[in-house]
């Protein structure tokens, strides 16, 4: 993750096109307006537009506007997003959901700079930087024939794939502190916390809804609880019940290769990430046991932050008092 903000933050003063991809929920259009808010077009507009929630008719006449007279009920000229976005920058939600029409408008706007309103004789210049987004493999949609590979280029100047809560667990305490302070200033409960077993089963949890999810369950832990700390029974039936991590397994090259039948059943985003939980407890179990339970020599050998470690560490129900027996 920090590898990414690295990118992200360079990205700031850029006004290259960008193209940010990632599930849904991953937080796209909050990374888009953060780009937006330090960059030097700051003082500008930022303007978001949802490409797949419209129609393709209206959707057409809001990205490039419209002149009195284009169309039937066309009462008044309007200027499109492009013009509104003058001087900032104009964010495209789900940009894979363009009809492939509106994807040859959109990509001669970003070649020439200029945009032409429906039932305009006249194209007019624009100063916009273009950010868009998708939660789908666009390189899959181009090769499917869904969307043009000369759009895809100039989209993805520079893409950044925003990465799952899953894959960044050890964020998941600073992403739960930060929103129940939040929520604490919006609602009548004064909430301390989140208990260990809580803590453990939302760290456990695989988040397919992402930060947006985690979102949800925070203000509702919130709103339903009757203490002074979130316990697993404010959380969703869903996290409260996640079982607990198997003991650790050691793999060595004669181990069974085979897999629990119970996996099998599962999808295969949720088999593979069971199967990194298994690796990543045996994998730290080993090195506990080298170092003896000191986390700081343990995260070294990992090549991961102590904090890190310590979150990991909890999530697996790993304790280093464990390792300090010879």
């Amino acid at each position: 993750m920090q590898a990414f903000l690295h990118v992200a933050r360079r990205m700031t003063t850029s006004n290259t096109s960008l193209l940010i991809t990632g599930e849904t929920g991953v937080g796209k259009e909050w990374l888009a307006r953060a780009i937006h808010g330090e960059s030097p077009r700051n003082t500008g507009p930022f303007v978001a537009i949802n490409c797949g929630a419209l129609p393709e008719g209206l959707l057409e006449s809001e990205l490039f506007g419209h002149e009195k007279g284009a169309f039937t009920g066309a009462t008044r000229s309007k200027r499109g997003h492009f013009e509104a976005a003058e001087g900032g920058s104009l964010f495209l939600d789900e940009i894979g959901e363009i009809p492939l029409h509106l994807q040859v408008r959109l990509l001669r706007v970003i070649q020439a700079r200029e945009v032409q309103r429906l039932g305009a004789e006249q194209p007019l210049r624009v100063d916009v930087r273009i950010l868009a987004a998708t939660n789908r493999n666009l390189l899959q949609e181009v090769a499917c024939g869904n969307f043009r590979r000369d759009l895809y280029y100039r989209l993805s100047v520079v893409s950044l794939a925003v990465p799952p809560l899953r894959e960044r667990r050890e964020d998941i305490p600073d992403l739960i502190e930060r929103y129940l302070t939040h929520f604490q200033s919006q609602l009548p409960n004064s909430i301390q916390g989140v208990d260990p077993h809580a803590l453990q089963a939302l760290i456990e949890y695989n988040w397919p809804g992402n930060v947006r999810e985690l979102i949800n369950v925070i203000e509702r832990a919130v709103l339903l609880c009757e203490g002074e700390r979130i316990s697993r029974q404010d959380l969703p039936d869903v996290i409260a019940r996640n079982d607990t991590l198997p003991a650790p397994i050691l793999v060595t090259p004669d181990a069974d290769q085979g897999l629990p039948a119970s996996w099998l059943q599962l999808p295969l985003k949720e088999a593979q990430q069971k199967l990194r939980d298994r690796f990543e407890q045996a994998y730290l179990v080993g090195l506990l046991q080298q170092t003896r339970g000191r986390v700081g020599e343990t995260a070294r050998r990992a090549g991961i932050s102590s904090r890190s470690l310590y979150t990991r560490m909890l999530r697996l129900g790993l304790r280093k008092e464990d390792f300090r027996s010879p």
